[in-house]
């Protein structure tokens, strides 16, 4: 039956895409309401002085005859232009408002004035503004979604990346409906993924798997990593999905040895309780930098209960330490043709591998056959009814609607088909796949009204919004309080909607937002492929890396959900270390893995705010120097909004010399002499000032006062921005930016709402930003009170009906 019924599973859902856009609770024509009105500041002027602005610093460049950016500002009627091509003018106001225009070097008005223009453009734009909501058609689930709405339906905790294919980005985000395409491959993808989550759930797992995972190669074996027992050092830790009670194997392979490792022991734990200890003495002879390889590893079979456990690997810590720390440059630099980098008088485990289970049992309990069987049949009579209770609680969960009488039909089918000749937790078995196979699960669908002309804006469903809700919070599917409310037609009442934005920001499923969200508009994903090169930068390894993310992950989350001012993200006087991060910082007295909140005092000023963390100095670096030129950008794009265009082809590397015997340029002089190219200069006369105020900050991120170490040449970090602001290092820069915060928040906002609505943020959607940053500030730029304007806005509950196959995204 196997085969046949995975050739319905994935048949009926390709199937069923076109079907499921039949479905959905009646959406309501609706004249503009939630958001619409931005509420502008008065205009009070008739546009004379803002011309005559225009004239004075802007029409030089901009004119009839130069057309620079194939732009001319002569000659128009601002009062008429202004409000009549909003899409123009909102490209004027974004590079207004980032103050990169007039460009660096021309003459520019005062302050007062140049944000006195932004604002009348501004208001000039939003007081014609219409009510365009924007629409996003399908929306199937990615990646991360898919694992958390698994995880939430079932209690079942899944590795997305071992059963489906990596999702593409747009927009900056992996949630972006235009990117999240569906074909039969990835159909057939899902079913596959359907039937071997449906038998986990169900606690039957009959073939063993096999998993390898493999040890960063820069992993340290000198400190304890997070998430291993105090006294330990090095290893690994792995999350793994135990599919069933059984037997499990776990194979430790390719261990690399100093030459003065002798008595060792390595220990195996499965969530920090010790499942063994292995002791060998491996005296071996050799010169320092010398590895040599184990061979064929240790080997271990231990019963494991299903569910989702953290294995762990790794040596007891010793008083013996064959690597001394005016040694580690050594150490390190001898790595290049070393399978495994790190310090290689220490011992190394290359490779875990889990195989199982063997002998396998349906366990009489988990945790997600508790969550699935919520009743127990005691006779065959009993079956039937208990199978519909089963199906339709999970159904209505995975569907995030109310399941209907043909809904329960159809699932009814397959759980009939495989209790034949099976036992009744195989037919649940089968209606699950069925369940986790449909599109009704994979993609979120919102109806448009057959009713309403193109172009005519409707507000979307309460169970819509109760999606579009939970997928924005936590990368899930609504929770029954949700489905709850949105089926009695109560969740689109104001002070119900903030009640319920409120309860999901204190939930822990809001992590979401820090793994998803600010991993990506932070870039934190991108530290993976991060690695400065050893000879250069000794003390970087996996620990830092990961010490790195975890530090801006709870700053974020510190913002979240100690509703902070977003501007913290800016200018937060304390961060979150371990022992190897403070060590790396300078903090002194900071002891063990585990992160704590410390707050950072006058010295260590520099660390303060997004500008001085170590994961965005390490990603806006090149393996083996800083870049001004990609921290620059970094601020420009995740700062105040505006990216610059993409660089020319074929664009020069930067010289190290200037062809004068000895003369060893810094980072600072290459990119001065890299300037001189016409072509480039333009651009990185914007974000070279800014790159360059972050000069002191290494590529590991480390904090120096010497380009080319202790007998270098002392750090100029004095710049003068593209502005005109003169500053001195990142203290400097960190205020000089505090000018622009109201832009910094509309940035926030735009990428949030980006995210939240999974799409991308058009000129139409500026007047509502507006008007979301000037609510906000009411309550002093409060992380939740932008989260409730975007969800109370027109884009998040209302959609414009767009011609067939239209829509933006």
């Amino acid at each position: 039956m196997e085969l046949p019924m995975k050739n319905r599973l994935f048949v009926g859902c390709v199937v069923m895409v076109s079907a499921v856009l039949g479905y959905g609770q009646a959406a309501r024509p609706q004249t503009p309401s939630p958001g619409t009105a931005v509420a502008p500041a008065s205009s009070g002027a008739s546009g004379t002085a803002q011309r005559a602005l225009l004239d004075q610093y802007c029409v030089t460049c901009h004119n009839d005859r130069t057309r620079r950016a194939n732009l001319s500002l002569e000659k128009l009627d601002l009062t008429t232009h202004v409000g009549g091509n909003p899409q123009f003018w909102e490209k004027v106001v974004r590079k207004l408002r980032a103050g990169v225009m007039p460009p660096p070097g021309m003459r520019r008005p005062d302050f007062a004035a140049y944000t006195a223009l932004t604002e009348w453009l501004e208001t000039e734009i939003d007081r014609k503004a219409k009510l365009n909501p924007g629409t996003v058609v399908l929306h199937r689930l990615n990646r991360a979604e898919y694992a958390n709405a698994v995880r939430d339906l079932l209690d079942l905790e899944i590795d997305p990346a071992t059963l489906l294919p990596p999702d593409d980005s747009s927009r900056g985000f992996d949630n972006v409906a235009g990117s999240l395409g569906l074909s039969p491959t990835l159909l057939e993808s899902y079913a596959n993924a359907a039937g071997k989550i449906a038998r986990m759930a169900v606690g039957y797992w009959k073939t063993p798997t096999e998993r390898t995972y493999i040890a960063p190669s820069d992993t340290s074996q000198e400190y304890q990593i997070e998430g291993q027992p105090f006294g330990t050092r090095g290893g690994m830790v792995v999350t793994h999905v135990f599919p069933a009670d059984g037997e499990y194997k776990f194979s430790l392979k390719e261990f690399v040895l100093g030459p003065y490792v002798g008595d060792e022991q390595l220990e195996l734990n499965i969530d920090g309780e010790r499942v063994q200890l292995f002791e060998w003495n491996n005296l071996k002879g050799g010169n320092p930098g010398a590895d040599g390889d184990t061979g064929g590893g240790l080997e271990l079979t231990v019963p494991v209960k299903a569910g989702t456990h953290r294995v762990g690997v790794t040596f007891l810590a010793t008083n013996f330490r064959p690597s001394l720390d005016l040694a580690r440059h050594y150490a390190r630099s001898t790595l290049e043709n070393s399978r495994i980098a790190g310090f290689s008088n220490y011992p190394e485990v290359g490779l875990l591998r889990i195989q199982g289970p063997f002998s396998a049992e349906r366990p009489a309990s988990s945790r997600s056959m508790r969550k699935v069987f919520t009743c127990r049949p005691s006779n065959a009579t009993q079956e039937e009814p208990c199978a519909k209770e089963i199906i339709s609680t999970l159904a209505r969960r995975a569907y995030r609607r109310p399941v209907t009488a043909e809904d329960l039909e159809g699932l009814m089918t397959f759980y009939q088909e495989g209790r034949k000749g099976a036992t009744f937790e195989d037919g649940i078995e089968i209606a699950i796949r069925r369940v986790l196979a449909s599109p009704q699960f994979l993609v979120r669908v919102e109806k448009e009204p057959s009713n309403l002309a193109t172009g005519q804006t409707y507000r979307i469903s309460d169970l819509e919004l109760a999606s579009r809700l939970s997928f924005f919070l936590w990368s899930s599917i609504p929770d029954d309080e949700l489905i709850n409310l949105a089926s009695q037609g109560r969740l689109s009442n104001a002070a119900v909607l903030e009640q319920q934005v409120k309860r999901m920001l204190a939930d822990s499923r809001s992590e979401a937002l820090v793994s998803n969200f600010a991993a990506q508009w932070l870039y934190l994903r991108n530290l993976k492929a991060t690695s400065p090169v050893a000879t250069s930068y000794p003390d970087w390894d996996d620990q830092l890396r990961q010490a790195f993310r975890r530090e801006t992950e709870l700053l974020f989350d510190s913002v979240v959900h100690e509703d902070r001012n977003v501007l913290d993200f800016l200018t937060a006087n304390y961060t979150f270390v371990n022992d190897r991060l403070a060590k790396h910082y300078g903090i002194p007295n900071v002891y063990g893995s585990q992160f704590r909140r410390v707050t950072l005092g006058p010295e260590l000023d520099y660390r303060r705010g997004l500008l001085g963390k170590g994961s965005v100095l390490a990603i806006t670096s090149v393996p083996d120097r800083n870049s001004p030129v990609k921290r620059g950008v970094w601020i420009l794009d995740n700062i105040l909004g505006t990216p610059p265009p993409e660089p020319p082809p074929n664009v020069p590397p930067l010289e190290d010399t200037t062809g004068e015997p000895g003369k060893i340029l810094t980072v600072r002089e290459k990119q001065t002499l890299h300037r001189k190219n016409e072509p480039c200069a333009s651009c990185h006369k914007l974000f070279d000032p800014m790159g360059f105020a972050l000069e002191n900050f290494s590529a590991d991120g480390s904090w120096r006062t010497k380009d080319g170490g202790d007998g270098g040449v002392p750090i100029d970090a004095a710049v003068e921005l593209h502005d005109g602001q003169l500053v001195n290092g990142p203290a400097g820069l960190r205020q000089a930016l505090l000018r622009y915060s109201p832009q910094f928040v509309r940035m926030v906002t735009e990428k949030l709402m980006t995210y939240g609505l999974g799409r991308g943020i058009e000129y139409y959607d500026m007047p509502v930003i507006r008007s979301i940053v000037r609510d906000a500030s009411r309550n002093n730029y409060r992380f939740s009170s932008i989260v409730l304007g975007i969800v109370k806005s027109a884009p998040f509950q209302m959609r414009v009906k767009l011609e067939e196959s239209a829509g933006n995204n």
